[in-house]
């Protein structure tokens, strides 16, 4: 029997031809998905094991397994099969961080990437352990190579690489503050302004340190008002470091503000009261304000830490001199302005304060002789 034209045998043998077919073509499509799913799980457990062991056979295996669970487009878009991929790579990264296996990208590069795209709300908020332990280990692989970067002096590539660590944890202040660091190397002084400026406005993330590297940079940039509106702040924030006022008293010693100093001094030197050019700094300051007897009291204190020092005894000598030309019926004033001025003289013999001040003092007393040999002395030196 045929229909039309065909015989019946030879129809009945294609129409199992084509059951075979069908059958053979729906076993190969699932073949793919079921082996990714077996690698992907194989993978899983693997991995798990490598962070229970840390025996690095299991890593690699797991490497392998979520290689081959990642091979179709299909594969590639499955957030299972991409938080495989980052817990994999990004614990690459950090212990294979001299990269002895062999990668065709650069595992840390390869986990970033993947972190970019477990970005599924819904399912990425299930899984927010993993996906925190890709950005901690993401974050230790490229501050490994900051750190090696920075050893090798290679600033611009330590630069580079603290970014991506910063992009990843951005909560770590030590992060920010290396790249305020390596601003100022690279020369980007206005990026470490900028950095420095965040992360001080605010004591919890603030620190002395950051202050005075952050008045450093206004310094080298001549804006001495920013310079002190930080240091100021700084004070406000660290009200104990003496570091932050110390370097306010030498901002203020430098612009010649000495009424500002005069209020600062007695707490500073409370933090060191042997520190002969602290207590010499006091008594200059008010000896300029007008505050005569203070400022001596602090010139004396300079003698007694360091007898020999050439400034303090300079600055008391000229004081009682001052007193001796207004007064010069006080004996008193005349004997302490000649005793201090003498002592300078031996402690610097050359120096032509020390000596103009000397024949000052003999022309006042009428010491001829004196006067004479102090001149000659000073023509000596100023020929």
């Amino acid at each position: 029997m045929t229909t039309r034209g065909i015989p019946t045998n030879r129809l009945s043998r294609r129409n199992n031809l084509g059951k075979a077919a069908a059958i053979v073509l729906l076993l190969a499509t699932g073949v793919l998905p079921a082996t990714a799913q077996s690698n992907l799980k194989e993978g899983n457990n693997n991995f798990a094991l490598y962070t229970k062991t840390k025996d690095f056979k299991y890593l690699d295996a797991a490497r392998k397994l979520s290689d081959a669970a990642y091979q179709t487009k299909r594969d590639s878009v499955s957030f299972r099969n991409i938080l495989l991929r980052g817990l994999v790579y990004s614990t690459l990264a950090v212990v294979d961080s001299n990269r002895a296996q062999p990668y065709t990208a650069d595992p840390a590069d390869i986990g970033l990437s993947t972190l970019r795209r477990l970005t599924n709300k819904p399912v990425s908020t299930e899984h927010e352990a993993e996906i925190n332990y890709i950005k901690r280990s993401l974050a230790n692989a490229y501050l490994i190579k900051a750190n090696r970067a920075v050893v090798s002096a290679n600033y611009e590539e330590a630069y580079h690489q603290y970014r991506k660590v910063d992009s990843i944890s951005r909560s770590a202040i030590d992060v920010k503050h290396n790249l305020a660091v390596l601003s100022t190397k690279i020369g980007g002084n206005e990026d470490a302004i900028k950095r420095y400026q965040a992360f001080t406005a605010q004591k919890e993330t603030s620190s002395p340190v950051y202050i005075l590297e952050l008045a450093k940079l206004y310094r080298q940039q001549g804006d001495t008002r920013s310079m002190l509106n930080t240091l100021l702040a700084g004070r406000e924030q660290f009200p104990e470091d003496k570091e932050i006022l110390f370097t306010l008293i030498n901002t203020y010693l430098a612009n010649e503000a000495y009424s500002a100093i005069v209020p600062l001094v007695d707490e500073a030197i409370a933090h060191e009261p042997e520190n002969v050019n602290l207590n010499y700094i006091a008594g200059y300051a008010n000896e300029m304000e007008g505050n005569n007897e203070v400022a001596k009291s602090f010139y004396e204190k300079v003698i007694n830490l360091d007898a020999n020092n050439f400034e303090g005894n300079l600055e008391l000598g000229l004081m009682y001199l001052k007193e001796y030309i207004a007064n010069p019926q006080d004996e008193e004033k005349q004997n302490k302005a000649q005793d201090y001025l003498l002592r300078a003289n031996q402690i610097q013999p050359s120096e032509v304060r020390a000596l103009k001040s000397l024949a000052v003092l003999y022309d006042q007393a009428g010491d001829i002789i004196q006067k004479e040999r102090v001149n000659s002395i000073l023509n000596q030196l100023t020929q």
